[in-house]
């Protein structure tokens, strides 16, 4: 009887995991989509590109970053948002962030975190424009890093490790950026295969 009841529920469950499936991916394109037109600044932009570039973390630990080349509604560069995940105090950090052509960080949005409300759940607003950390406008050509650490940014009052592990995710974000392949004849990143 018990098994006969753990098989019914086990297939209720499957069905009802399918058919949640959908809106969910759904619901994750839409926050990606409004997420790149909230770091690029930008209402009327297009995706025109995107390419994954994966690096090797001086621990020997891959890293994967996926790189969303965005043009103006006239098809002018605008830069790339970049996804960037890193290991933070609660887990991991995804931080989707915007850089112009030039590199300057445009914005920043968190895609996932686990850190402590109230804490380091700060993050979300802590280094925006104008906030005790504001990191926008700043190019992480030199690594970005907290003042505790001898950097020039204020770190999340009693999150040193969230906010280490924030500056460390847009960092590696700028390097990936960066390194992406570019094509020498458009300046435009080429496609991975």
């Amino acid at each position: 009887m018990l098994t006969g009841v753990a098989v019914i529920m086990g297939g209720i469950l499957a069905f009802v995991n399918h058919l949640t499936e959908g809106p969910i991916a759904d619901q994750k394109a839409k926050a990606l989509a409004d997420g790149i037109k909230s770091v690029m600044c930008v209402d009327d932009l297009q995706v025109a590109n995107t390419d994954t570039v994966k690096q090797t973390d001086a621990k020997g630990k891959e890293l994967v970053y996926v790189i969303y080349e965005t043009k103006d509604a006239q098809g002018k560069d605008l830069g790339a948002a970049v996804e960037s995940t890193t290991g933070g105090f609660g887990g991991n950090l995804k931080v989707l962030v915007g850089f112009n052509t030039e590199g300057q960080i445009l914005g920043y949005t968190l895609l996932e975190h686990a850190e402590t409300p109230g804490l380091g759940a700060k993050a979300d607003k802590w280094f925006q424009k104008g906030e005790k950390g504001d990191i926008i406008g700043l190019t992480p050509a030199q690594p970005l890093t907290v003042s505790k650490d001898g950097g020039k940014v204020d770190a999340i009052t009693a999150s040193t490790i969230t906010s280490r592990a924030f500056l460390l995710a847009v960092n590696n974000a700028y390097n990936a950026y960066k390194a992406a392949p570019m094509d020498a004849a458009t300046g435009a990143t080429k496609k991975s295969e």
